[in-house]
């Protein structure tokens, strides 16, 4: 059955939760609708040491891939007291995942640069002494955590009944890694706990998950290929204005001391205890090279700047109604009498598609 409709009705939005795209720009602005400040998401496309460096502080992965029942576990669920200082919460409907991931990380994360807002810092104190059921069904009732996942759902024309959907599509889910007092944890809101990946470090953890997710790559079809994986790291904007200042105190400071020796204040010996003591010379090629750090950080702010309005625009148009659009399409097609071939031959499309994916089904047995 299908029923006509446009808007979501506030019985769904209260009962069930829409599906995230996998996409930084939507996990930045999901993160920053929940109030929290401080951090940003980014794609990351390696895990490779050099193509990281320019993100640190990475507080932790969100990794999306082909659910599978059937997968082999590798790690240990957490079933001790150090339950007492990990977040973690079962994902107890479908579709929470992404939002799952995203606070299960977030709520480990210990960092200063990491504020997390007037929403979810009383979230996590009133959660504090629940189990991971309790947490799970706490964040699921959270309507202020509900609307802001739900403001990326779809609008669709039609509502399907799902009873009537077919078993065999592919799911795909969301799960988060961190790093928490020297260990490296998998948090997964469809197992019993988290995970326990071995001793890491603060500044070695990436490291020690690469190869834990280049086995669980590995693991899928040579041909599969959605996977997705993402950064939760500070604020850039943040840290290049954080890196700004010091570059321009520093600036300051050599510019001072030549300016007093160019009058005769102070006395060219060098102290190496005194990092603006040096020659003439020396203190204008330290300028030269502040001077352009800060260029390049400039250039940093105004990327970071432009990406973040490139990330509201398209969320914008994400959540667009385009559906008066589609019908007004719709009816001038029929009216030019055109819009019953091109139902013929999407039909027909979608008959071919069926039938190459079952026998590349068949193939595979």
């Amino acid at each position: 059955r299908v029923h006509a409709r446009e808007h979501w009705s506030s019985e769904l939005m209260a009962a069930e939760w829409c599906l995230i795209e996998s996409d930084p720009g939507v996990f930045t602005e999901l993160i920053r609708g929940f109030g929290v400040r401080g951090v940003q998401v980014e794609e990351i496309y390696s895990l490779d040491k050099s193509s990281l460096e320019s993100l640190r502080p990475v507080h932790g992965l969100i990794f999306l891939f082909k659910w599978r029942a059937e997968e082999k576990q590798s790690g240990d669920v957490v079933q001790d007291s150090r339950l007492d200082d990990l977040f973690f919460a079962k994902q107890v409907i479908k579709n929470a995942c992404a939002t799952q991931a995203v606070l299960n990380v977030l709520f480990n994360c210990h960092h200063s640069d990491v504020d997390l807002g007037p929403t979810l810092s009383p979230f996590k104190d009133f959660t504090t002494t629940m189990d991971a059921n309790m947490r799970g069904l706490s964040m699921t009732n959270s309507n202020d955590i509900r609307e802001v996942h739900n403001s990326f759902a779809r609008q669709q024309l039609f509502e399907f009944d799902q009873s009537l959907a077919s078993g065999d599509e592919d799911a795909y889910h969301f799960i988060g890694y961190v790093p928490v007092d020297g260990r490296l944890y998998e948090l997964d809101g469809l197992k019993d706990g988290p995970i326990d990946h071995g001793k890491c470090s603060e500044h070695d953890w990436l490291e020690t998950c690469k190869p834990i997710l280049d086995e669980r790559i590995a693991s899928f079809e040579a041909d599969e290929i959605h996977f997705n994986l993402m950064a939760i790291v500070s604020d850039r904007k943040m840290v290049y204005q954080r890196e700004t200042e010091t570059l321009e105190q520093r600036k300051s400071q050599i510019l001072e001391k030549l300016e007093k020796i160019a009058l005769g204040e102070v006395s060219m010996e060098t102290d190496v205890n005194d990092p603006t003591s040096a020659l003439p010379e020396d203190l204008q090629s330290q300028l030269e090279d502040v001077e352009s750090h800060l260029s390049q950080l400039q250039s940093l702010i105004i990327s970071e700047t432009e990406k973040m309005h490139r990330y509201k625009v398209e969320n914008i148009r994400r959540k667009h109604n385009y559906i008066p659009l589609i019908m007004e399409m719709l009816k001038i097609l029929a009216e030019r009498g055109e819009l019953s071939a091109l139902v013929d031959k999407a039909i027909e499309k979608s008959k071919a598609t069926a039938e190459a994916k079952k026998t590349k089904q068949e193939t595979e047995v």
